[in-house]
């Protein structure tokens, strides 16, 4: 399950996606995760899924690894499903004691679940295709007109860089102390929840204490280097929008004309 994680994990290839601009890349999964909040029609999701297939056959990432990332999610997908199900009134068609089934229920969950899979779906494809240090880079071009109120954009960025990069860190530290306690007798599947929750204590203590370390590690690094924020820092690889970035743009922006203007 730890190894299931792939949010902040990248799968180099040399793909059309991969070389788009990080900004389009930001931009166009903003776009597409607002747009899954906004269908009312099983014709738009299914237009969304097309479109999601579409730009993950160009980014050459198998769909296996995609896939990967819905397995954390899988118990909420089922407990949020079960909700709506079992609890939206309207136009019964079966009944059996307390358990009441409706068309509205079934509606609700199938667009919730579909919703929330192409949304992690869409996430992790961003962040298979885009480095962390491209995604720094984007957030802080993006995020740059904020400056004008004092914001510091360029430590925002930075933050949710070193985060994103902490996170497959933290799942192989992880993965090392699950195999090293169950080496020694740990047992983690067995015993009620709260027995559970007591048998993985032995994780989270040296866990807690390896982030800590590599936190300091990495304060000690940056000084090192003389790290004293943005104020005056040039980049080795400026951001430059060229012809498929602008096309990108183009895409995005037919796929929100096309559902504005024909998907209820």
């Amino acid at each position: 399950m730890i190894r299931d994680i792939t949010i902040g994990q990248y799968y180099s290839t040399d793909s059309l996606i991969h070389h788009l601009d990080p900004r389009v890349k930001i931009a166009g999964t903003f776009l597409y995760i607002i747009s899954l909040f906004t269908f009312h029609s099983l014709s738009g999701y299914l237009f969304a899924i097309a479109f999601f297939c579409g730009v993950a056959a160009l980014s050459q990432v198998p769909f296996s690894y995609l896939a990967r990332g819905l397995r954390p999610v899988i118990f909420m997908l089922v407990f949020t499903a079960a909700l709506n199900l079992f609890w939206t009134p309207g136009e019964s068609f079966f009944s059996w004691g307390i358990i009441e089934l409706t068309w509205e229920g079934v509606e609700k969950t199938v667009f919730i679940s579909l919703r929330l899979i192409l949304l992690v779906l869409g996430s992790s494809l961003m962040t298979f295709t885009t480095t962390p240090n491209q995604l720094t880079d984007g957030l802080e071009r993006l995020l740059s007109p904020l400056k004008a109120i004092r914001l510091p954009i360029h430590e925002i960025a930075m933050m949710m860089s070193i985060a994103l990069r902490f996170i497959p860190i933290l799942i192989e530290e992880t993965d090392k102390i699950m195999k090293a306690q169950a080496a020694r007798g740990a047992d983690f599947e067995t015993g009620n929840l709260i027995q559970r929750i007591k048998n993985m204590l032995p994780i989270f203590i040296p866990l807690f204490v390896s982030a800590i370390r590599r936190a300091g590690e990495l304060a000690l690094a940056m000084d090192a280097r003389c790290y004293h924020g943005g104020k005056g820092r040039t980049k080795m690889y400026p951001l430059q929008y060229r012809l498929t970035d602008l096309l990108a743009y183009a895409v995005c922006f037919f796929y929100v004309g096309i559902l504005i203007i024909f998907v209820p």
